[in-house]
């Protein structure tokens, strides 16, 4: 076995294996080569410092490495059938790990899917700790049952005023929901959203033609539930044919109001963190 950096293959190439390693895994995810290339882009992954697990010309395990200032972050760790049971998944960890070293970065993040107890198993033996339990939510394009009444006023946001608002939030943001995530997104949206009863909120997203992506709601003023209810269902009143993800929300008080908006959790990601040592 052998790890190769993964900027001496194609996207297509890429793909493939990632797409061959998620055959049977609890949450498939497929990719094509355009999003893939899109979520390397956005999530500042660093294709040089990514490797592929081979064994002569067989492609055995792929791993990502996103990079920002001295942190990094592990991504679509996958192992195709032809590494399973061989160390493929610790192989690949060891390598970036090995890069984050170098790079004297001080902290590496992961996300691993809730239930997946193979691959939580492998990160707690390199030294991986649980930091938080986030929820992957969706809700179908349609009509709302949610109905509010006192919506004083709601403001289209400019990419750079949204942008000012992300950097000033006071809830710690996961890798996909960073500020950095949305500086790489091009053509966010967004919307300012007050209450009579002096309640005040925003929703920042990306929306395509079928689906509402990257959506972060930020509560400014009034009850959480409440505010983050009213600011989706202004969203959800401007695009009612698309269907919306929301990813890596804390089960807290918002979420009570995406619940209220008709969101449902499809499933749940455990983040993890490990500090490096400093030499």
């Amino acid at each position: 076995m052998r790890l190769v950096s993964s900027d001496n293959f194609s996207f297509e190439e890429i793909t493939e294996a990632y797409n061959q390693s998620r055959v049977d895994y609890l949450v498939p995810m497929p990719m094509n080569v355009a999003r893939l290339k899109e979520y390397a882009r956005v999530y500042d992954v660093d294709i040089t410092r990514s490797f592929i697990a081979t064994r002569g010309h067989t492609k055995l395990g792929l791993i990502m490495l996103g990079v920002r200032d001295k942190r990094s972050w592990i991504t679509r760790l996958g192992v195709l059938p032809a590494g399973r049971r061989q160390g493929t998944g610790n192989y690949l960890m060891e390598a970036c790990i090995d890069e984050a070293a170098k790079a004297q970065h001080t902290h590496l993040w992961l996300e691993v899917i809730k239930g997946n107890a193979p691959a939580h198993k492998l990160f707690t033996k390199h030294d991986f700790h649980e930091t938080r339990e986030l929820i992957v939510a969706r809700r179908p394009p349609g009509p709302q049952d949610l109905v509010v009444e006192n919506i004083k006023q709601t403001t289209t946001l400019e990419q750079d005023e949204i942008l000012i608002l992300l950097s000033h939030r006071q809830r710690p943001a996961n890798w996909l929901n960073e500020t950095e995530s949305f500086q790489n997104i091009h053509n966010l949206s967004g919307i300012l959203v007050e209450l009579d009863n002096g309640g005040r909120g925003w929703v920042a997203y990306h929306a395509s033609l079928l689906q509402l992506t990257h959506i972060v709601v930020e509560v400014t003023a009034g009850d959480p539930t409440e505010v983050t209810a009213a600011v989706l269902y202004a969203l959800h009143q401007r695009h009612k044919r698309q269907d919306a993800v929301a990813e890596n929300l804390p089960e807290d008080a918002q979420w009570l109001g995406f619940q209220r908006a008709g969101y449902f959790d499809s499933f749940r990601r455990i983040e993890m963190v490990k500090e490096m040592k400093k030499d």
